[in-house]
């Protein structure tokens, strides 16, 4: 499932969030009530990755609490579009995927 697209300069290091508790929706503050696919359930494990035309985008650091998964994203070359995909596992045993469309700019 995608969640639509993000905006980044190539040059920005930045933390983008997909927060499981509230479907469909990507944060950065991490806040919301539990309203969408978890329904009480929690994250236990969290992977990240990206593909695009190139490798210029580069994973910096992850990180996750029960609910809000976190990449810190670098790079990415102007005019080129990049899927980060979250893979989650959580607590009951289920898996998911969730995708962000991140589009590079020169700003």
């Amino acid at each position: 499932m995608s969640l639509g697209s993000m905006p980044k300069d190539p040059d920005a290091v930045l933390p983008y969030s997909i927060n499981w508790a509230t479907e469909g929706s990507y944060v950065n503050d991490g806040t919301a009530a539990d309203t969408g696919w978890l329904q009480g359930d929690t994250i236990v494990t969290s992977s990240w990755s990206f593909t695009g035309p190139d490798t210029a985008l580069a994973i910096v650091s992850d990180s996750n609490n029960t609910v809000v998964a976190t990449v810190v994203l670098s790079g990415g070359t102007h005019r080129r579009s990049y899927t980060v995909t979250n893979h989650v596992v959580l607590a009951s045993g289920y898996e998911d995927d969730r995708s962000i469309c991140v589009e590079v700019y020169q700003r």
